[in-house]
């Protein structure tokens, strides 16, 4: 059979690392040695600083995996997670593999961490008694002209989780949803519920639609295990309170 002349194709196999780049992607590594993989896998305690960082950036560069940018930011800071909260943004743009989008998600990111350990440092509220209520509430309704309906989350230990309001309404009074109210209170996993509302007029007296409210609360709470500790009537002057009146 006659030899023919054929076309040469290009070569499509895959191209091999470079070892000699002396870095390999993260992809390539054991699964369990991923960042993500080993934060699911393992929880996030057992990843270094360098392996948090690297989740935050997202990917390194042509001959580093985002881990060896982290490892490199790190130690030009001395390894120090306060000095490099410190760096600005252009600051940390002088860091190999780090441009402006990474370096803005590392100072949002530790800006969190410095704000968290702010919240970390105020005194926790701990409900004992309805003026305990009254005075928690006072600098959110004080002197209002329109009614309001707040609720205040507890844990078990009745420390205060949340106090946010769920309905604002007219001079003679407001709707309160509770399917607003009991939503709130299961998304922040609350052990309990204080109800409290204003009445602008200064009367301190319940209304038969407040008693009624009370009521119809008070079963679906104790329905799904959200029992209402109270509801408070607040007035600039006093306030009334459904337990101390022994009618809740």
């Amino acid at each position: 059979m006659e030899s023919a002349d054929y076309l040469a194709l290009p070569d499509t196999r895959p191209t091999p690392p470079d070892a000699s780049s002396g870095a390999l992607g993260i992809k390539s590594w054991a699964e369990a040695d991923r960042p993500r993989e080993k934060l699911l896998a393992n929880g996030r305690a057992t990843l270094t600083d360098a392996e948090l960082i690297a989740i935050l950036l997202g990917s390194g560069t042509v001959k580093l995996s985002a881990v060896d940018v982290a490892k490199l930011m790190l130690q030009g800071v001395g390894n120090d997670l306060n000095a490099l909260a410190r760096e600005s943004v252009k600051q940390l743009c002088r860091h190999p593999g780090i441009g402006e989008a990474k370096a803005i998600t590392i100072v949002a990111a530790l800006e969190l961490g410095r704000r968290r350990k702010e919240a970390d440092a105020v005194p926790r509220t701990i409900i004992t008694c309805s003026r305990d209520i009254y005075n928690l509430i006072r600098p959110n309704l004080m002197d209002l002209p329109h009614e309001e309906f707040w609720v205040i989350l507890l844990n078990r230990a009745n420390v205060v989780m949340r106090k946010t309001a769920v309905s604002r309404g007219g001079v003679a009074g407001t709707v309160a949803d509770p399917k607003l109210i009991f939503k709130e209170a299961l998304e922040q996993l609350a052990s309990s519920i204080i109800l409290v509302h204003n009445h602008p007029s200064g009367n301190r007296n319940p209304s038969a639609a407040d008693a009624q409210l009370t009521r119809k609360l008070k079963e679906a709470g104790s329905f799904l295990d959200l029992p209402i500790l109270d509801h408070l009537i607040y007035t600039d002057q006093g306030y009334y309170s459904f337990a101390d009146e022994g009618v809740l």
